[in-house]
């Protein structure tokens, strides 16, 4: 067998292996809307609040589809190309925090004090009251955002803090546990600017098993 006949054999060799090998098992499928739509009925939380809540969810998913979808084909170097970048940030993560928010509601509000994440609020914040005036206090600052419990996975630290639109103010590597959108779509249709009374009707309705099951130490 010749050096060339053999390269050609090795050559054709490798693409057959690249062609039959096993797809990746990374997603590039199109992001589907969840269904929320259990957590109609809940109260403090109207129906017609809800709809509209999810309907501007459905909205940051279909607007994130299409930017990734834009991305894939536009030239890159370009001012349009430069623009669409930027805004994917705020597209996704109003897509992802609009899906831990809604996926952490629907629970009766009470949080078992002998719980996993009861004992680690306590112990770091001094008390489950301290951590939750200082959440609340979070929630209550002027302007649009949200609020999100993070744990830091490399020492389990326990964070609240304050996200400014979608995209500013995430803890880099945080992992969230407990999201509060106080965004004036997420209260003012049950509740005008009484912002306070929103956030007594999201504590009476968080699903604490569904937070817990975010710790990850």
């Amino acid at each position: 067998m010749t050096l060339t006949t053999k390269s050609a054999l090795l050559m054709m060799l490798a693409i057959l292996l690249i062609t039959t090998a096993a797809p990746v098992s990374a997603s590039t499928a199109p992001y589907a809307a969840k269904d929320f739509s259990k957590l109609k009925g809940m109260p403090g939380f109207s129906d017609k609040a809800l709809d509209l809540h999810f309907t501007l969810y459905q909205g940051y998913v279909k607007n994130t589809n299409e930017l990734l979808e834009t991305l894939s084909k536009i030239a890159a170097n370009t001012p349009a190309y430069a623009e669409i970048k930027r805004r994917l940030g705020w597209e996704f993560n109003g897509m992802r925090l609009h899906e831990l928010y809604f996926g952490n509601l629907g629970g009766d509000g009470k949080l078992d004090p002998n719980s996993k994440i009861a004992k680690r609020l306590s112990e770091q914040f001094g008390s489950l009251e301290n951590w939750q005036a200082d959440f609340k206090a979070s929630g209550a600052i002027r302007g649009i955002g949200w609020v999100v419990l993070y744990e830091d996975p490399s020492n389990g630290r326990l964070i609240n803090t304050w996200i400014n639109e979608h995209d500013v103010s995430h803890l880099a590597g945080g992992r969230p546990l407990l999201i509060m959108d106080v965004f004036e779509h997420a209260f003012i249709p049950d509740y005008g600017l009484k912002r306070a009374e929103y956030i007594e009707a999201f504590f009476k309705n968080i699903d604490w098993k569904a937070v817990e099951s975010r710790l990850g130490q």
